[in-house]
C-alpha cells in the first residue's frame, strides 16, 4: 500500500511543507467576471485582494472538476499509489467534497478516499500534515483516517469579518435572515457548525470588542483540556491587526503553540478583506504515535 495524500489549495500551506511532506494540491478556480485564475498558480493572496480593490466585478468561486480530479488520481496511480486521501474544504461551504464523494466509486486506477475537514484554510491544513506525516511514517487508510476524524473533532474557529456583504452576496452564511438590513452596522462573529456551514453566533460594533468576545470565548472553551492545544491566527491581508492580536494571545496562553497563516483567494471570496480568524485544535503532532 502507497498513500498518497491530497488537498486543495484554500488549505493554504506553505510549499516548504507542501515539499516536505510530499503534498498533493488541486489549485481552486477564481472568477472576476469571465476571467478564470487558479490560486496559487496565477493569483497570489496579494494580487487576489488588490482586485477586490479595483476590479468592477466582484469575484465568485468554481470548483475543481472531476475531470481534472481523475487526471490527478490516474497520475498517482502512474506513480506508483494505490490509495490516495482526499482532504478538502468543507461541505457546508462548497460542492467539491459531495461530488468527490460521488465520482470516486467510478475511479478504478486508485482507490479514493474523501475525508470532509468541516473547515478551511489552517484549520483543513493542519489535518493535511497529520495525514501527510502518517502516510510517511507507513500507517494504513483506516489509521489515518481515524486520527483525522479524532483532530477533526478537536477542530474550532471563531472569526470576525469587516464586511458582511461578501458572505451575504455569495449565500455562505447560513443564519443570514438576522443580519438583513443591519449588515453595515456590525462587525458578526463566525464560526462552523458541526455540519461545517458558517453561521453567526454574536455581534459587536467594532473589531477590538469582537476580539475581546473571541478571545473569552476561546478562553472557556480551552480552560479544562487535557491535550496540547495549537493556535493558527489567519487574516485576510490584515497583518497588523493578526500580530496585535497574536502578541495578545502568546502573553495571555504561554502554554499553547501559536502558528500565523492567510486566508487566500478561494475564502477571502466569501470573507473579503480584513477578515481575522482564530483557530485552535489539539496539536495535530500529539495525535502520531
Amino acid at each position: 500500500m502507497k498513500i498518497a495524500v491530497l488537498t486543495d489549495s484554500s488549505a493554504y500551506l506553505a510549499d516548504e511543507i507542501v515539499e516536505q511532506l510530499d503534498i498533493k494540491v488541486v489549485n481552486n478556480p477564481v472568477l472576476f467576471g469571465n476571467r478564470v485564475y487558479h490560486e496559487n498558480a496565477d493569483l497570489t493572496a496579494t494580487q487576489f485582494y488588490q482586485l477586490l480593490k479595483t476590479e468592477d466585478v466582484l469575484p465568485t468561486t468554481s470548483q475543481v472538476s472531476m475531470g481534472e480530479m481523475e487526471e490527478k488520481f490516474e497520475a498517482l496511480a502512474a506513480e506508483g499509489y494505490t490509495d490516495v486521501i482526499c482532504i478538502h474544504l468543507s461541505s457546508g461551504i462548497s460542492g467539491l467534497v459531495g461530488n468527490l464523494e460521488a465520482f470516486a466509486p467510478s475511479v478504478t486506477s486508485i482507490n479514493v478516499h474523501v475525508f470532509d475537514s468541516k473547515i478551511d484554510c489552517a484549520g483543513m491544513g493542519n489535518m493535511v500534515q497529520l495525514a501527510a506525516t502518517m502516510a510517511g511514517k507507513d500507517k494504513n487508510v483506516t489509521e489515518i483516517m481515524a486520527k483525522l476524524t479524532e483532530l477533526r473533532e478537536t477542530t474550532h474557529v471563531l472569526f470576525v469579518v469587516d464586511d458582511l456583504n461578501h458572505l451575504m452576496r455569495t449565500g455562505r452564511l447560513s443564519n443570514r435572515s438576522g443580519f438583513v438590513g443591519n449588515i453595515l452596522k456590525i462587525k458578526p462573529i463566525l464560526t462552523f457548525d458541526k455540519e461545517g456551514k458558517i453561521i453567526a453566533i454574536g455581534k459587536e460594533r467594532k473589531m477590538k470588542n469582537a476580539y475581546s468576545e473571541i478571545k473569552a470565548q476561546f478562553a472557556e472553551a480551552t480552560r479544562a483540556l487535557d491535550y496540547p492545544v495549537r493556535i493558527d491566527l489567519i487574516d485576510a491581508n490584515n497583518p497588523d491587526l493578526q500580530a496585535e492580536w497574536g502578541q495578545d494571545l502568546r502573553t495571555s496562553f504561554p502554554d499553547m503553540r501559536f502558528e500565523s497563516g492567510y486566508i487566500g483567494p478561494l475564502v477571502g471570496v466569501h470573507t473579503g478583506e480584513k477578515c481575522l480568524g482564530l483557530i485552535w485544535s489539539r496539536n495535530w503532532e500529539s495525535l502520531i504515535d
